[in-house]
């Protein structure tokens, strides 16, 4: 069995989930909805499961910070969330913050998504 490598960038993140099959991104749109733009969907935060989070600090760059949610939806579909937080926040309003804080949580800590 091949040994877990560790993963401490952003980019190497998104390219473990890459080779995994997890290429669907949930963003805010302009309507204001949380929606994935490759299956086609826009989702409550009932029709997620948040069940792993990364963030993510730039050694000498503040607009380095980022925090990537893993969720599932009600069908199976693993996706992901990314955002900028602190001052370089990529949304304006309530909004994304008030959806991420309603997802329910799963601690998957023995998930297999990485291994």
């Amino acid at each position: 069995m091949q040994q877990p490598t560790e993963m401490t960038t952003l980019s190497q993140v998104l390219e473990k989930l890459r080779q995994k099959g997890v290429e669907s991104e949930i963003k805010l749109n302009a309507d204001k909805q949380m929606a994935s733009e490759k299956l086609g969907k826009t989702y409550q935060p009932e029709d997620l499961l948040l069940f792993q989070t990364f963030r993510f600090e730039g050694d000498s760059d503040p607009g380095d910070n980022s925090v990537l949610y893993i969720v599932e939806d009600t069908q199976g579909k693993i996706s992901y969330i990314l955002d900028a937080y602190g001052a370089y926040s990529d949304h304006e309003g309530p909004e994304f913050d008030d959806f991420i804080k309603k997802i329910p949580t799963e601690d998957r800590k023995d998930q297999e998504l990485f291994v």
